[in-house]
């Protein structure tokens, strides 16, 4: 704990107000992946090192995560890694493959490879986000906060069992239902991960934490409410230190579950949810952060901003953090990027 009070005074306070529920004169913004495939300079750094050497290099994701603070100059940092570390530190070979994304060299094809999913030394195994993560809060000079994050347990599963991305998962949707106890074993060790490694990312230096459920919308409420959200639960409930965001793409049905059972001090969500609906459904109790369309940012310049100012006006500035409602996408200039971060900063 003694590293942490070294680390230089937080001049940016922004998003720790907004998930604690307070006055703000204007709502804080950052982007998914803003660090990384849309600015040129990490297009440069991409070109010498493969996709894992600048993941489990702290000094690269340390200047990667640093590049949109320099370039937009956002509200937060979030650390340049990938949510497939944790399969990673518990035996599954991970490969990214251009123009295919992650695929597993070893994906978990029985009830015998599910059991023998332990959850033994994950931080140890990941020290190098650790490193990056105490480097870039130095680097950052307290300019604004860094936020860690982890990858949820049912996300994990589907890209542990399907072997690579899928638009349905069937193969890990199969899995659970045909062997339900080895899916529960293995829910419970990628629970037990997820929390010792944001743990172990808290106590590096990370002052917020995301949980991304990029696949929870491909279940069913009861099946959510089953497979995902315990996990969820335990999760937030196990982190005391620093706020929570959980995003749980998809799941629109759970908001309201989300809200007041989790635990999280923030929800994120995708562009599918009105801001009217979601506020509604989290009775204004819980900060809300989203949900711009990736692809909007392609619109021309003048329509970004005005399409940001309604999205606020909308949410309203306080309980909200202006993001998007998923990952900046490869193609945005940059221009575009800056004019949706900018808009966010000159509202009211």
């Amino acid at each position: 704990m003694g590293q942490k009070n070294q680390f230089p005074e937080l001049k940016n306070d922004l998003l720790l107000k907004a998930l604690r529920g307070e006055e703000v004169s204007r709502p804080p913004v950052w982007m998914m992946r803003q660090a990384g495939r849309y600015l040129p300079q990490y297009m440069e750094l991409r070109e010498k090192y493969t996709f894992f050497e600048r993941v489990e290099t702290p000094e690269l994701a340390c200047e990667i995560t640093l590049q949109p603070i320099d370039e937009l100059e956002p509200d937060a940092a979030i650390i340049f890694s990938d949510i497939l570390t944790v399969p990673q530190a518990l035996g599954i070979d991970v490969q990214m493959v251009p123009g295919k994304g992650p695929v597993m060299g070893n994906p978990i094809r029985s009830a015998e490879e599910a059991f023998a999913i332990l959850a033994e030394n994950v931080p140890q195994k990941l020290n190098h986000v650790m490193e990056a993560i105490t480097l870039t809060r130095h680097e950052l000079s307290g300019r604004v906060p860094l936020i860690g994050f982890a990858g949820a347990p049912w996300t994990l599963f589907c890209y542990m069992v399907q072997g690579e991305g899928s638009k349905d998962f069937n193969m890990a949707k199969s899995f659970l239902y045909q062997e339900p106890e080895a899916s529960r074993h293995l829910m419970r060790e990628l629970t037990r991960a997820t929390i010792d490694y944001l743990q172990a990312q808290i106590e590096a230096g990370a002052q917020v934490v995301q949980i991304f459920d990029s696949w929870a919308g491909l279940l069913s409420p009861e099946d959510f409410n089953e497979w995902a959200l315990p996990s969820l639960m335990e999760i937030t409930a196990a982190i005391r230190d620093v706020p929570v965001i959980l995003f749980a793409k998809g799941a629109w049905y759970a908001l309201e579950r989300l809200g007041f059972k989790s635990g999280a001090a923030g929800l994120g969500l995708d562009w599918t949810i009105s801001p009217e609906f979601a506020r509604e459904k989290t009775r204004d109790e819980i900060t809300l952060q989203g949900n711009f369309d990736p692809s909007r940012l392609l619109a021309p310049v003048d329509e970004i901003r005005r399409q940001t100012r309604r999205m606020i006006d909308r949410f309203g500035t306080r309980r909200y953090i202006a993001n998007l409602g998923h990952g900046i996408l490869p193609h945005v200039p940059v221009d575009h990027a800056r004019a949706f971060v900018n808009t966010v900063k000159e509202y009211g």
